[in-house]
C-alpha cells in the first residue's frame, strides 16, 4: 500500500509540475490556486445534478468550474481596471466561498468538507480501486496516470506554440497561432490537472506542486526543456520525501509533501549555482572587492611621481583620503599585494607594470 501510495503522488507530481512551468513562465502561479478552489464550486454543482459523487458529472462540473475562473479572471484583466493578481484574487474565493456554503446547507450528509478540499488523504487512495483486464489498481492511479499521459502527449504536440505564446505573445499572433485559445487551452488542461490530483492531494498540494518545482527549476536553468524536466524530478523529489517525513512524524501526509517542495525551493534558492542567493552575495562581494582595489590603483597611479605621493601613497592616509576603516584599507592593500598589483617599500605603497595598466585602463573606460 505504501508504494501505491508513493507511485500515486510520484504520477500527481509530474502531472502538476508540467503545467506549472507555464504558469510560472506567463506569471500566472496564482491562477493554479485560483482554478484548485474554485473546482468545489462545479462539484457541489454537479453532485446536484447526479445526486452522487461518483457520477462524472461533478467532475465535469469541476473541470468547467476551473475553466470559469480562468475565463472569469481573464475577463476581468481585459477591462484594464483591475490587474492580473487583483483578478485572481476576486474570482476564486467567491467561487471557493460559495462552494463551501453549497456544501454546508444542502450537502452536509456527504463525504464532501473543507479539509478534504484542502488537503484531501492520499493515504487512503490506494483503497479505492478499479479492475483493469482482471488487474486490481487503484483509481486515482490509473486517473493520473491517464492525465499525465495526455499531459506528456500536448506537451510534445504543442511545445513550439507553448513555448512562443510563452515568451513572445506578439511574435506568436504575427505567426498565425493564438496566444488567446492557447491560453484557455492551458488552462483547461490545468482544471483537468486540478480535477483529477483533487480527491487525492487536494487543494494546497495541487498548488504547491505546479509552483513550488518551477520556481525551484527556474534557478537551476535557462532552457524550458530542462526546466520541464528538472521540475518533474524535483516535484518527484518533494513528494517521496514528504511521504516519509509524514510517516516519521505521524503527520498529514499532502501537508509533508507540500513542506517538502517549500524546502526544495529554499535549498535551491539559496544554492543555485548560477542565481542562489548565496552565490549572488559572493559575487557582489567579489564586485565590491575589485571596485575597492581599483580604487586604489587609480588613487596610487594619480599621485604617482607628484609632490604629495609620499604622503598619498601609504596605507595609512587610505583611511583619510579614501575614506576607508583601517580595517578596510589593510584588507585592500593586502589583497592588491596578493594579486601583485602593488608594492609595498617600507610604508610607502608603489604600482608593478600590471597594476598601473589596470589603473591607465579604468581611468580611460571612466
Amino acid at each position: 500500500m505504501e508504494l501505491e501510495i508513493i507511485i500515486i503522488a510520484v504520477t500527481v507530481s509530474i502531472a502538476c509540475s508540467i503545467w506549472g512551468v507555464f504558469l510560472l513562465l506567463r506569471r500566472m502561479s496564482l491562477m493554479s490556486d485560483a482554478i484548485s478552489h474554485s473546482i468545489i464550486l462545479g462539484i457541489v454543482l454537479g453532485y446536484f445534478i447526479s445526486r452522487s459523487l461518483s457520477s462524472t458529472i461533478p467532475l465535469i462540473g469541476a473541470v468547467i468550474s476551473g475553466l470559469l475562473s480562468a475565463v472569469l479572471t481573464e475577463a476581468l484583466k481585459r477591462t484594464r481596471l483591475v490587474k492580473s493578481d487583483a483578478a485572481i484574487g476576486l474570482v476564486f474565493p467567491a467561487m471557493f466561498s460559495l462552494g463551501v456554503i453549497l456544501v454546508s446547507l444542502y450537502a452536509g450528509n456527504v463525504h464532501l468538507d473543507v479539509d478534504s478540499v484542502l488537503l484531501g488523504e492520499i493515504g487512503l487512495a490506494p483503497l479505492d480501486r478499479i479492475q483493469i483486464a482482471n488487474i486490481s489498481l487503484p483509481r486515482n492511479l490509473v486517473i493520473m496516470l491517464t492525465i499525465l499521459i495526455i499531459n506528456l502527449i500536448l506537451v510534445i504536440l504543442f511545445f513550439k506554440e507553448l513555448k512562443l505564446t510563452t515568451f513572445d505573445p506578439s511574435l506568436a499572433k504575427s505567426l498565425g497561432y493564438s496566444p488567446t485559445w492557447i491560453n484557455y487551452g492551458l488552462m483547461l488542461m490545468v482544471s483537468i490537472t486540478c480535477v483529477g490530483a483533487f480527491d487525492s492531494v487536494g487543494a494546497v498540494l495541487v498548488t504547491a506542486l505546479m509552483i513550488a518545482p518551477a520556481a525551484a527549476a527556474l534557478l537551476l536553468t535557462d532552457s524550458l526543456f530542462i526546466m520541464l524536466i528538472i521540475s518533474g524530478i524535483l516535484a518527484s523529489v518533494s513528494a517521496v520525501s514528504g511521504f516519509f517525513v509524514a510517516l516519521k512524524i505521524d503527520a498529514s501526509i499532502s501537508g509533508a509533501m507540500a513542506t517538502m517542495t517549500g524546502i526544495i525551493f529554499l535549498l535551491a534558492y539559496l544554492f543555485s549555482p548560477k542565481q542562489g542567493l548565496i552565490k549572488r552575495k559572493m559575487l557582489a562581494n567579489k564586485l565590491k572587492i575589485d571596485f575597492a582595489v581599483t580604487t586604489l590603483l587609480v588613487h596610487l597611479f594619480t599621485h604617482e611621481g607628484t609632490e604629495k605621493e609620499c604622503d598619498e601613497c601609504c596605507e595609512e592616509h587610505l583611511t583619510e583620503h579614501i575614506n576607508w576603516s583601517k580595517e578596510k584599507a589593510k584588507k585592500i592593500v593586502k589583497i592588491a599585494v596578493e594579486r601583485k598589483l602593488i608594492g609595498i617599500n617600507e610604508n610607502s605603497l608603489s604600482l608593478s607594470d600590471l597594476g598601473r595598466e589596470l589603473a591607465k585602463k579604468s581611468i580611460t573606460e571612466i
